[in-house]
């Protein structure tokens, strides 16, 4: 049943909060606005930045967005980049599944060459295929887009293919390309957002991704 696993990072592989937030708390301290405390900004992790940036400043021009983001990259890429944990269970289930056969790839909004900094520092690239991203341009930060382009690229059939996040636009954007979803329930997204997206499977711990590639049916189609 399933050959293909497209895996979120941020909230679905590590909890990446207090490097994102700080980030984005640092880009905001130069400008005329409050800065939100780091609770009332989870919210921002996950959907493209750019596009949290325009709420939180109610803007639309592009010169002021693109600033927001140059200063968060700033600061990002020095040091919010490691101010992030895998989940528990994350790296040994990884392992376990590549063993079984699966091919899995990573797909975030977040820039792949950050994403990829990422997997490199936690030991954790060597379990994927491929290592998808958003560019610094802003290309492919809409999940379902980027979804399509990894599609595309590795000639993948989403009938057979799962895709592992945290957020509506995860899960939304598996369901528009036909993927099977699987929720992260331990991630950023509220229970409330989980639901309206109506995964097919809801995993309240990384390792239970395990327990469900184990049936009989699955790991057969796996092996072949």
């Amino acid at each position: 049943m399933i050959e293909n696993i497209l895996f979120d990072l941020d909230g679905t592989l590590t909890d990446s909060k207090v490097g994102i937030i700080r980030s984005i708390q640092f880009s905001l301290e130069h400008f005329d606005v409050a800065v939100p405390d780091e609770n009332l900004l989870t919210w921002c992790i996950g959907p493209p930045l750019k596009d949290s940036f325009s709420q939180i400043l109610k803007t639309t021009d592009n010169s002021v967005l693109e600033k927001a983001l140059s200063r968060y990259r700033k600061r990002y890429a020095e040091t919010g980049i490691f101010e992030n944990r895998v989940y528990p269970g994350v790296a040994s289930s990884l392992q376990k599944i590549h063993q079984s056969g699966f091919r899995m790839f990573l797909a975030t909004a977040k820039p792949q060459i950050f994403a990829k900094q990422i997997l490199d520092h936690f030991n954790l690239s060597h379990f994927f295929t491929a290592i998808y991203g958003s560019e610094l341009d802003g290309r492919l930060t809409d999940k379902s887009e980027l979804i399509t382009h990894i599609l595309d690229t590795e000639r993948l059939d989403p009938q057979v293919s799962l895709i592992v996040g945290d957020r509506i636009h995860d899960l939304a954007g598996g369901k528009e390309n036909g993927l099977i979803t699987a929720a992260a329930t331990y991630g950023y997204g509220s229970p409330e957002e989980i639901d309206s997206a109506g995964p097919d499977i809801f995993l309240n711990t990384f390792t239970d991704l395990l327990s469900f590639l184990k049936t009989p049916a699955i790991t057969d189609q796996a092996a072949r």
